[in-house]
């Protein structure tokens, strides 16, 4: 698949992402190099390739517990802006 500038300026563009013309060649490159590892990988023969599943592996699951943060200040204190008991956080949506 060939990337070109266009489709790095597309990409950033929803990523809202501001890159100069050097750094969008410099991306569409890496870009490419990149999906050109993963075609090589699409390609490798596997065929020979003998994967052992064990069966008696089940998943392992801990009891949810709820508890009580006592220490107010200290789980607050990276919060940039505070709103009574909660996080104020910028608006993303447009």
């Amino acid at each position: 698949m060939k990337i070109d500038k266009s489709t790095v300026d597309y990409i950033a563009k929803l990523a809202k992402l501001s890159l100069t013309d050097e750094k969008s060649e410099k991306m569409a490159k890496e870009f490419e190099a990149i999906l050109t590892h993963f075609q090589s990988l699409n390609n490798a023969d596997l065929d020979d390739v003998k994967i052992d599943y064990k069966d008696n592996i089940k998943p392992v699951f801990r009891k949810d517990e709820t508890s009580v943060f006592e220490d107010k200040k200290k789980l607050f204190q990276n919060a940039k802006s505070l709103e009574g008991s909660s996080i104020k956080v910028p608006k993303i949506i447009e």
